[in-house]
């Protein structure tokens, strides 16, 4: 079966993180945000960090007792029992699976307008192909290629912000100065809140570093420290760019929400028209690179949750074997691409494979992160594991993390919240058909439900 290698530095973990992530994932939905939260999209972006924060602070708890591969999966595995450990797997699975499909449909979109003569679905293929040859050659090569695409990122993210500044110095801008915090025409809480639903998802992929719990070289502290250093970071820079973006762009938020056609491209426009076409050129050529190598972080991730539940027999066992030459569980990260290839490729073929696609993929990694709350709480309170329990840390941050998942999947898509709960469905059935088999290999004997024991 063999093991994984830790190879990992803190920095090639910051560095998956904000791959992941993306540094300026805002773009593809800053007309979206700006438009449902009536110009406060700043805020709306410190009120989506803070609420994310309880999240990553629970993973820094249970990365500390459990620092194996799988993450969430093996957390709520020993905190809550095997059932909901498969359960906190199965959705992440969704989750994990998908979000680099639609970042590989992202590039190939970006790549598409770039040379608007290749198809954007062929750009998706070849952007799959790569990035999984580079997470098949080791965890350690793909980190030092990852580290080269996110300092690209940076630096067009820095020259954006430059630009940007020496515009506002030089001409002003297109609003008032506080109105990324304030809103135009009135702050409204509810509008705000209905945005920080929707940017929450800007953060989804920061997890991904507890994934490499088995392959970090500083162990399970270093991984904590990881995933909150990451969350902060991308908080700050995510605030930084849609503060500048919101003064420069050319059209209102109110434009905005009474133009849907014009809020995809709302950030490319304020470059282009504040700034030049170069800067919008710059800016696309950076999202098409950036976000194939958003998903060979979370191609990485999703082939370590494969491994992890392989390794449990909660998936086909082969998919537990990791390459002798390369030291990365190869046959689940062919698994991995295999889905996202397939996810990507027919959405780049339809006009609205992006909006379906986008829909689903956040009720799974928020299913996933509730079970992680309730984890938190499970380990510490009711099984006692571990040091002594904190009311603080291991009871209202779990659960006030808990509460901001609800209400972010109350207030999810109609059509995401069907189709997490026919996934989740079809996971119940799956586990009821292992344990089915376990009871009748041990003779009638207890099921597989049981929780972990010692």
């Amino acid at each position: 079966m063999g093991s994984l290698r830790r190879t990992l530095t803190f920095r090639d973990l910051i560095v998956y993180g904000l791959l992941f992530i993306a540094p300026m994932a805002p773009v593809g939905i800053f007309g979206t945000l700006e438009a449902t939260s009536h110009g406060a999209i700043t805020t709306v972006y410190i009120v989506a960090t803070a609420a994310m924060a309880f999240t990553a602070y629970s993973y820094a708890q249970m990365v500390r007792v459990v620092p194996r591969a799988g993450s969430v999966y093996a957390y709520a595995r020993v905190g809550l029992g095997e059932g909901a450990g498969f359960v906190a797997g199965w959705m992440a699975m969704l989750d994990y699976l998908l979000i680099p499909a639609v970042a590989y449909l992202f590039s190939g979109i970006a790549l598409h307008a770039l040379v608007p003569s290749v198809h954007a679905w062929v750009w998706t293929a070849i952007a799959v192909v790569v990035t999984t040859l580079l997470n098949l050659r080791g965890v350690r090569a793909a980190a030092l290629v990852g580290f080269a695409v996110l300092a690209m990122e940076i630096v067009v993210l820095v020259v954006f912000v430059v630009a940007a500044g020496y515009v506002l110095i030089a001409h002003g801008a297109q609003r008032g100065w506080t109105a990324p915090f304030t809103g135009e025409g009135g702050f409204s809480v509810g509008a705000v809140l209905a945005a920080a639903s929707v940017a929450v998802l800007s953060y989804l992929g920061f997890d991904a570093i507890a994934s490499f719990a088995e392959e970090s070289a500083g162990g399970a502290r270093r991984v904590a420290r990881a995933v909150l250093s990451c969350l902060v970071v991308a908080g700050v820079l995510f605030a930084v760019q849609t503060y500048l973006a919101a003064l420069l762009a050319p059209m209102s938020a109110a434009d905005l929400a009474a133009k849907p056609g014009t809020q995809a491209d709302a950030f490319y426009a304020t470059a282009r028209d504040a700034v030049g076409g170069w800067l919008q050129k710059l800016v696309a050529a950076s999202k098409a690179i950036g976000a194939a190598f958003a998903a060979l972080a979370g191609q990485a991730a999703a082939g370590r949750l494969l491994f992890a539940m392989a390794r449990d027999r909660r998936l086909p066992g082969a998919m537990s074997q990791v390459d002798e030459g390369s030291g990365v569980p190869r046959r689940a990260l062919l698994g991995a691409a295999v889905v996202s290839l397939v996810a990507a490729v027919w959405a780049a073929r339809r006009d609205d494979g992006l909006a379906h696609l986008s829909s689903v993929v956040n009720v799974g990694a928020l299913t996933a992160f509730g079970l992680l709350h309730a984890s938190v709480i499970g380990w510490f309170h009711v099984r006692r594991r571990g040091a002594a329990p904190s009311v603080l840390r291991h009871g209202v941050v779990p659960l006030l993390g808990l509460a901001v998942v609800v209400a972010v999947i109350v207030s999810a898509s109609r059509t995401a919240q069907v189709v997490g709960g026919v996934w989740g469905a079809v996971g119940l059935v799956v586990m009821w058909v292992q344990q089915r088999r376990a009871k009748a290999r041990r003779g009638g004997g207890t099921g597989a439900d049981g929780g972990v024991g010692g």
